[in-house]
């Protein structure tokens, strides 16, 4: 058999780092984009420190992870957007193959209702959004890409996001990514971030401490359903 090819992607190693159970939970565990030392990942994956201090090490040379030095301590995160979209693309794949009479996605309501997902919206909340702003016109559908429609960049500068200023950024400005509890799209890239800044830095929701869930109040919940209602063009 001959050597592989180097222009090749290695994907039997990529998926031989995310399958081992204790890589696995840690990866979990970061995709709801919170920073977390060694040590917190040690206990998340119920291993040594120094076996989690390997599984860190190959991670981060694979492009899984990052690690951002602070003073003494040193915090991980997944590495990009598109290591936590592969992440719940393979959270849809697993729960595919589980009973089709078993409740798919996470048992809890509040996680199905809204959650992040590395920076932002998902859940429940996350799907009934972009499907209100392509409904709206502030967004549209092309195959399987979103674009911001000239109407969409008046709106969205209404709530004060920049949108050139996002497009300025590496990474995409729209991108589709598949909720692991609904099986349909949320909106996710520079423009899903920035709404969930949004909903965060106008205090209708708070992220539930020590997980993903996103907590709506009651005035937030009432002006979420009014951006989901009334957006136009």
């Amino acid at each position: 058999m001959g050597a592989r090819d180097p222009w090749q992607p290695d994907i039997a190693r990529l998926a031989a780092l995310i399958a081992d159970p204790a890589r696995a939970r840690m990866l979990v565990a970061l995709l709801g984009g919170q920073a977390l030392t060694a040590g917190e990942l040690a206990r998340i994956a119920d291993i040594t420190p120094q076996t989690c201090s390997s599984h860190l090490a190959r991670l981060r040379e694979s492009g899984l992870l990052k690690m951002v030095a602070q003073g003494r301590h040193r915090y991980y995160t997944l590495a990009n957007a598109r290591v936590a979209a592969l992440l719940e693309h393979l959270h849809d794949l697993a729960g595919d193959r589980v009973p089709t009479d078993l409740q798919l996605g996470p048992k809890d309501a509040q996680l199905r209702h809204a959650r992040v997902c590395f920076d932002h919206l998902a859940g429940e909340s996350g799907v009934r959004l972009l499907d209100a702003l392509v409904r709206k016109r502030w967004l549209r559908r092309i195959g399987d890409a979103i674009e911001i429609t000239v109407g969409g960049e008046s709106g969205f500068s209404g709530l004060g996001i920049d949108v050139d200023a996002l497009r300025a950024q590496r990474r995409p400005l729209c991108r589709s990514c598949l909720d692991w509890s609904m099986r349909r799209p949320h909106l996710a890239g520079g423009l899903g971030a920035a709404l969930l800044d949004h909903v965060f830095a106008a205090g209708w929701a708070k992220r539930k401490r020590g997980s993903r869930i996103v907590v709506f109040n009651a005035e937030g919940q009432r002006q979420f359903d009014a951006l989901c209602g009334s957006a136009r063009a």
